[in-house]
């Protein structure tokens, strides 16, 4: 299913540090106690460009007056360079504290910038089976600091523009806000390019204050259902674990609007996400034994707007917020049950864990209780589950991701997504509005190959591969 792959190797031609343009004073940023449930994850994030058209701007060659990569590099690199003043946390490292907790030292040790060549051109490149074109190619992987960055010129002129940062530093929110202010310092011709970043968001906030715990803390009983500490883990399996595959698909808008007319009163997340749930469920009913087993699904909240709680100052503070500010519900069903029972059915269910952790109390608990357990670090218990026991996977939405304003001054992105092979064995999926602005959706999956292959077989209809051909429409 899917293009097929082509052979193309990437060559490294340069690596160096960008550093912040302007001297800062070292100093400590300790992380909050939402940060402090992040195991040390590293996350990527891809944006393909074409080839870019002959421009009068001064980015180009002076000569030809057309774009080349050094010059896309250089551009990359200023922009970077000034981004980094007001976005120093990705400049800085992490280190333990005396309590053996993370912390960033703010001491503008500077960005890893890889600078990449492809014998590939654009269309060539199979964005459904990332596995074979992105994984290890064009998604570089973090050795140092807290953010790491890889541009990569493509034969037929095109660029590829890469970041892997640090979880534990930064969700998707935070990391959107940092690439397009990025982008608007690195665009020629526009007059905010100043040496402080204004953009379309506001500066960023690292007012840890914020998520300061209540005295006395308290939480309600149900989040020792949702998070574990680390201590009370049990052993890691000696079973091998199953290898989880990287895909792309996209959902087309007809589909979305089907699954919700089928459940009325429930958001089109919730519905995909109980669509997906009855999928992943289907596949393990293949297996012998399986009406005893339990699947699970978490889906990942932002907590911004529900602390701000109608406080406008609040919640102006906390859209600048930069931080981990995410909570992972989940549910577990039974797989006879998730297969048996109709969409709506189950859409009832994803909508019911979801409201729960969908309040201001929910996230000010959910500190508290992090607070309480200090410094042991706490899990979302999601992530904790032994593949023997039965699936599990996350959702988290990416219909926030701002691919469009991440224009670096030679066009806007033919296609972008977050990439998380994040090494463990629950699955993860990223539903993003597709380039096209069509409505459709483009669906990033983490999964194993078993569920893979009953979702292209049953639900072909509705998840279908992502190829040049749908882009290039």
């Amino acid at each position: 299913m899917g293009a097929e792959s082509v052979d193309f190797s990437v060559s490294v031609i340069n690596e160096e540090v960008v550093a912040a343009v302007l001297p800062m004073q070292e100093h400590w940023l300790t992380l909050s106690n939402l940060d402090l449930l992040l195991p040390p994850l590293d996350v990527g994030v891809f944006f393909c460009y074409k080839n870019p058209m002959p421009t009068s701007t001064t980015l180009g060659d002076s000569a030809t007056n057309k774009m080349t990569f050094g010059s896309m590099v250089g551009s990359l690199k200023k922009a970077l360079a000034q981004a980094l003043i007001s976005y120093y946390a990705f400049a800085g490292e992490v280190v333990p504290n005396n309590m053996g907790e993370p912390e960033v030292l703010c001491n503008n040790r500077g960005v890893d910038f890889v600078e990449a060549v492809a014998d590939v051109e654009l269309k060539c490149l199979n964005f459904y089976n990332l596995d074979d074109t992105i994984e290890g190619k064009f998604v570089p992987k973090k050795k140092n600091g807290v953010l790491a960055v890889q541009a990569t010129s493509l034969k037929c002129g095109g660029i590829i523009v890469a970041c892997t940062f640090d979880h534990r530093i930064a969700d998707a929110y935070s990391t959107n806000m940092f690439l397009v202010s990025w982008a608007e310092m690195a665009q020629p011709t526009k007059p905010n390019t100043t040496i402080v970043a204004a953009t379309t968001f506001c500066l960023p906030c690292f007012r840890r204050s914020l998520l300061n715990p209540r005295h006395p803390g308290s939480f309600h009983p149900s989040l020792h259902h949702m998070y574990i500490p680390v201590s009370e883990l049990p052993p890691t399996p000696t079973t091998a674990s199953t290898a989880l595959l990287n895909r792309i698909y996209y959902v087309p808008a007809e589909q979305l609007h089907h699954m919700q007319s089928l459940t009325t009163t429930h958001t089109k997340l919730e519905c995909f996400s109980a669509f997906l749930w009855k999928m992943v469920a289907r596949a393990t009913s293949r297996d012998k034994n399986s009406k005893s087993v339990v699947a699970k699904m978490g889906i990942v909240v932002d907590g911004r707007n529900r602390l701000g709680n109608g406080d406008k100052e609040i919640e102006a503070t906390m859209e600048c917020y930069f931080g981990n500010v995410l909570s992972i519900p989940f549910g577990g069903k039974l797989v006879e049950e998730l297969v048996e029972e109709p969409l709506g059915f189950v859409a009832e269910a994803v909508h019911k864990f979801l409201a729960a952790a969908a309040t201001k109390e929910h996230f000010l608990g959910l500190i508290d209780w992090v607070e309480a357990h200090r410094p042991v670090p706490g899990l979302a218990r999601i992530y904790c589950g032994d593949a023997n026991e039965g699936p599990a996977f996350v959702v988290s939405s990416g219909q926030r991701f701002l691919k469009d304003k991440v224009d670096f001054g030679w066009g806007k992105v033919v296609f972008a997504s977050y990439h998380f092979p994040w090494g463990g064995e629950v699955g993860y999926v990223m539903p993003m509005p597709s380039p096209l602005g069509n409505g459709d959706w483009v669906v990033y999956m983490h999964l194993v190959k078993r569920q893979l292959e009953i979702i292209e077989s049953e639900a072909a209809h509705v998840f279908r591969p992502l190829t040049w051909e749908y882009l290039n429409q």
